[in-house]
């Protein structure tokens, strides 16, 4: 029906405004738990120095000491995860919208674990800890003004799990089955490692977290295919029909 075609988007912005809802609300409880972010994220230094792969220092300053490839970072960090995610889904919706449901489900388990690992491991992220050699390379880039602004708007401790690196993998691996250029290929396949290097060039997350946020997507697709598929396997499965909406 024709209500439903232009109901469905609305539907869809909705349930990714929820989605950040509820990232606000966790905020609000993790706000005044800093001792405990800075605790876990020395628990996961401590973890990383066991095994002897204590390197992110050593790897930032290698990446300062070539100028284009930090302001490369600083730009990539400030701007594609929300934007080139928010293209592509839409993207996605308008031209290849039988395979969007499918990676919106991935979307929804990802952030809600995520929800989950933010209010039970609260973590901070490595540009907090400049003893240990970090700088917080975004925030000269774009000044503490412009930091202090954005910082009303995302969770200081959620390191774990990175999202940045979640959201790259669940956008990339589909835009690879997707997209015809070879070219779009070739960019989408290797756009999570540009991420992943962009992540930890900024001291926004240890190499830990963007294990941990490669894990939360693989969950998520997992849970996209084997549970909410089954359960409306048309519309929710990755090339179900067009036809049929959320």
């Amino acid at each position: 029906m024709g209500w439903r075609r232009w109901l469905d988007p609305v539907l869809q912005v909705a349930l990714f405004a929820g989605a950040y809802y509820a990232y606000r609300l966790v905020r609000g409880l993790v706000d005044g738990r800093a001792s405990a972010a800075f605790d876990n994220a020395r628990s996961l230094l401590h973890i990383e120095q066991s095994l002897g792969l204590f390197f992110e220092p050593a790897f930032q300053d290698w990446t300062e000491r070539h100028a284009w490839l930090m302001d490369a970072s600083n730009w990539i960090y400030v701007n594609s995860h929300f934007a080139l995610t928010t293209a592509f889904l839409i993207w996605l919706y308008v031209k290849r919208n039988e395979a969007f449901y499918f990676v919106r489900n991935m979307f929804m388990v990802s952030m809600a674990i995520a929800l989950v690992g933010y209010v039970v491991f609260p973590t901070a992220p490595p540009r907090f800890l400049p003893e240990l050699g970090f700088t917080d390379s975004v925030t000269k880039a774009v000044g503490e003004g412009a930091a202090k602004g954005a910082s009303l708007l995302y969770n200081p401790y959620a390191a774990v799990p990175s999202m940045h690196v979640a959201f790259a993998l669940m956008i990339a691996v589909p835009a690879v089955m997707l997209v015809r250029s070879k070219a779009a290929k070739a960019f989408w396949g290797v756009y999570p490692l540009i991420v992943i290097f962009t992540v930890m060039a900024t001291a926004n997350h240890w190499w830990l977290d963007a294990v941990l946020g490669a894990m939360t997507a693989g969950a998520s697709a997992w849970a996209a295919k084997a549970v909410l598929e089954r359960a409306r396997p048309g519309p929710w499965s990755f090339r179900g029909s067009a036809k049929a909406a959320a």
